[in-house]
């Protein structure tokens, strides 16, 4: 099955998923979701995630989900970038979400990373989501 957005599809899971109290969610492998949910883990926002072969060829990721006192930990999770519409940001001009405590995930050049990690490596690029 072809997806024309691979990671908005992923987002909507997770998103589904704790909106249905899941403790694990499957999404389909690929390199750009797994460095998504690098940043999601480094930034503290699920538990973790594993890459399993579920056929030969096909790959799978499952994300544990993370809950504080029954709350999920993520509160609103929404994609910027889309295929139609491209949103790129300079390191001086990377936007700052609810204040400073969200998140934005960007692709630079020097791999995908937070908006923080990007200002301290002093790079712009593609703001891929946003999270709460």
């Amino acid at each position: 099955m072809s997806f024309s957005d691979p990671l908005g599809d992923l987002l909507t899971r997770i998103r589904n998923g704790q909106q249905a109290r899941k403790q694990v969610v499957k999404s389909p492998a690929s390199k750009l979701r797994a460095r998504v949910l690098d940043v999601l883990e480094q930034e503290g926002y699920i538990r973790g995630y594993q890459e399993k072969e579920t056929a030969v060829g096909k790959r799978e990721l499952e994300i544990e989900l993370k809950y504080h006192d029954g709350a999920p930990a993520i509160q609103a999770i929404s994609r910027v970038s889309t295929p139609g519409r491209r949103v790129y940001s300079g390191v001086k001009d990377l936007p700052k979400i609810r204040g400073g405590l969200g998140v934005a995930i960007l692709s630079t050049p020097r791999g995908v990373m937070s908006d923080a990690a990007a200002r301290a490596a002093n790079v712009g690029g593609e703001v891929l989501c946003q999270v709460f």
